[in-house]
């Protein structure tokens, strides 16, 4: 999927369902960016892959990396991946990374935090405050990675299942597969729902996760909103329910690669969250957010969700928490990592390549 026959091109003009819209380049030269979060005043934070943060300027000027990231190992999916501010980050300059890192002779899902420098020109106190999932010696894959401040101010992480091992994700003891919910600090929140478990760790809020790489707020509901690679197919979007499980390794609504059901071979069972939305053949969605802005009045209140394959962006309209219908635009074209809206309104998306680019959706006129 890495080459892709026809790219979205810049000045490219889409008439879609709700809206028409014009493609720009709004930032390039970046090697497949990952994460990004919008600063206080309007510049774009943007981690690559390999171990690089950049400052985007309001003109879409990409600085050179910022000093300070912590250590990564980039390989296969792994790297530095998504970046998040610390909700009172106007005051603090705190910002906080998922990451593949070393440990015990492997790889695996990491939190770290640092500090810009008042001249937010470097990162300081660079600090780990938990490894999410064990070491893994081989595989570089399925670390999830999406960090997200919640309404209440708790720090929810995403982390995959590694692949090696798929049943981490049913294992209440392994940090693998789910979704934790943490004070900013690394440490369990007050309330998570397994606390006091001996079976359990405390960091736990759900579980039954395959490769959870996006997670947002649905502004209507206060919903947090998970999206999650299946195999085969099975994509999911959830709404998350606290000690919930979401059925992976144990239903999917698609297959292994080699085509060989997945768990029972069933989709649902009695216990298992239902998707709000699911795709096969799959997708591969990765970020999502809710469109938030003005500039587009017909998209607002819809999610918005990067696809890698078949690539393109997805647009689900809601009805509170109820997918009503699905969009796709600039489809089967560029890999897309990131979607989220900019203060300006408009629509910002991190394409995943070599030569990576954050586009900008644009009124036509």
């Amino acid at each position: 999927m890495a080459g892709c026959a026809s790219p979205v091109l810049s000045q490219e003009v889409v008439r879609s369902e709700r809206a028409a819209f014009r493609v720009a380049d709004f930032a390039t030269g970046l090697d497949h960016p990952w994460g990004a979060a919008f600063l206080p005043d309007g510049r774009l934070l943007v981690t690559e892959r390999p171990g690089r943060l950049r400052i985007v300027g309001r003109d879409g000027a990409v600085s050179p990396p910022v000093p300070g990231v912590p250590e990564v190992v980039a390989q296969g999916q792994g790297g530095l991946l998504d970046v998040a501010l610390a909700p009172d980050f106007a005051q603090t300059r705190q910002v906080y990374f998922c990451l593949a890192g070393a440990a015990g002779g492997g790889v695996l899902t990491r939190l770290a935090t640092a500090r810009f420098s008042a001249d937010m020109a470097r990162l300081e106190g660079t600090t780990t405050l938990l490894d999410a999932t064990p070491a893994q010696a081989s595989g570089r894959n399925h670390y999830g990675c999406r960090v997200l401040f919640a309404p209440d101010g708790k720090l929810l992480l995403s982390t995959g299942e590694r692949y090696n091992d798929k049943s981490r994700a049913q294992r209440l003891d392994d940090l693998g597969g789910k979704v934790l919910r943490l004070e900013r600090d690394g440490r369990p929140a007050e309330g998570n729902p397994f606390i006091g478990r001996t079976d359990a760790r405390p960091e736990v809020f759900t579980y039954g996760h395959r490769n959870p790489q996006g997670l947002t707020i649905n502004p209507a509901t206060g919903s947090v909103i998970e999206i999650e690679f299946g195999a085969k197919g099975g994509d999911e979007v959830n709404r998350l329910r606290a000690g919930a499980n979401y059925g992976w390794p144990l239903v999917s609504y698609g297959t292994d690669y080699d085509g060989s059901p997945i768990g029972t071979g069933q989709a649902r069972a009695p216990g298992i969250e239902e998707p709000l939305w699911h795709w096969t053949p799959a997708i591969s969605p990765s970020g999502g957010n809710f469109y938030t802005g003005g500039v587009f009045p017909g998209w607002r209140g819809s999610l918005f969700l990067a696809a890698q394959s078949t690539p393109g962006l997805v647009r689900l309209t809601m009805e509170g928490d109820r997918v009503l219908g699905e969009e796709r635009m600039l489809w089967g074209r560029t890999r897309f990592r990131h979607v989220l809206t900019g203060p300006d309104g408009l629509l910002y998306i991190l394409t995943d390549e070599t030569q990576g680019r954050v586009i900008r959706l644009e009124p036509q006129n």
